[in-house]
């Protein structure tokens, strides 16, 4: 938690935003982004997004550490960010290098709620590979039905959705900023 903390509020400062600010872009509570601040609290996947959102950074900058040129993770390692609201995991597998803005995520969700996210910043476009079962996806208003081996590409700067329709359902994800 402690990286999320101190990545929230060096861009924050970088934005030149107060805390009380970001707090209302966000569409977060003054003591929940303070605690957030302070390493405290498990922010689900929706808050991070949506503070990536007003700060104009990806995802991947305020959850994930700088990585070394080579990496492997397998199948079921790693620490992914939970959805509140579904049963959903992301787990950013690489995160774009600096002048770079993409983020590689493995997805790993079960049916039930809907994974409903916010549009991202404008210009951020999604793909999606799905890897097993069966899933809907796609901006809120039009998702399509994926199965094992489909590719996706969509705004992400609209409202847009995940379902799972198969357990076991699990994708990789590239969301990309211009």
């Amino acid at each position: 938690m402690g990286r999320l903390a101190a990545a929230v509020r060096a861009e924050r400062d970088r934005a030149g935003l107060s805390l009380s600010e970001l707090a209302r872009r966000a569409g977060l509570s003054k003591s929940t982004l303070s605690q957030l601040e302070a390493g405290k609290g498990n922010p689900g996947v929706e808050t991070v997004w949506s503070l990536a959102t007003v700060l104009g950074v990806p995802f991947s900058a305020l959850i994930d550490p700088p990585q070394p040129e080579r990496a492997l993770v397998r199948a079921g390692a790693g620490d992914p960010t939970r959805s509140d609201l579904a049963d959903y995991s992301a787990l950013v597998l690489s995160h774009s290098p600096p002048n770079v803005r993409r983020d590689l995520y493995r997805i790993d969700a079960e049916p039930g709620a809907v994974k409903v996210s916010a549009p991202h910043a404008s210009g951020t476009v999604e793909h999606v590979v799905l890897i097993a079962g069966r899933a809907r996806a796609g901006a809120q208003d039009d998702p399509t039905e994926l199965g094992p081996g489909d590719y996706l590409r969509y705004p992400g700067d609209v409202a847009h959705v995940f379902e799972a329709l198969e357990p076991g359902t699990s994708a990789v994800m590239v969301s990309q900023q211009r």
